[in-house]
């Protein structure tokens, strides 16, 4: 992990591209297109810093409570303004489980104490944009 010296850099490459670099020193392509699309947009990025902030809290306790979890899915749309900034207004965050004997509990648990205590994209955005979150398990035979 880069240290907090280290900034996050973007170079713009032509019309409508860049390139950003975290300061870890990881290197991604961004478009700002959205009819040609060669690339995710910041917008698409921040859906994906949500979820993947979540995800790994998730995971993270849904282990530490021994759930047998065989895949995990999270899926997030959101709502954005029509006029300029067009930010997002609503965040969905919809997670997908799949396992045997899942609890219920334990999951809406975990995701509770990622939303209120540990993801820092959830702290971030909060209490500017509304976030709901959802889930559904997805019971699998125990030999699956």
């Amino acid at each position: 992990m880069g240290n907090q010296d280290t900034p996050a850099t973007v170079l713009y490459c032509g019309p409508d591209l860049f390139i950003g670099t975290t300061p870890s020193g990881h290197a991604l392509t961004l478009d700002t297109d959205s009819k040609r699309s060669h690339a995710p947009s910041p917008m698409e990025l921040l859906l994906l810093a949500l979820g993947s902030c979540t995800a790994v809290d998730v995971i993270g306790i849904l282990k530490k409570k021994r759930e047998h979890i065989h895949s995990y899915r999270v899926e997030i749309t959101g709502d954005r303004r029509d006029e300029h900034p067009r930010k997002y207004t609503q965040l969905r965050v919809h997670h997908i489980f799949t396992g045997h004997n899942i609890s219920h509990r334990a999951v809406a648990h975990a995701i509770e104490l990622s939303e209120t205590k540990y993801c820092s994209v959830v702290a971030t955005l909060k209490p500017g944009v509304e976030i709901l979150s959802s889930f559904e398990t997805i019971e699998e035979s125990e030999g699956t």
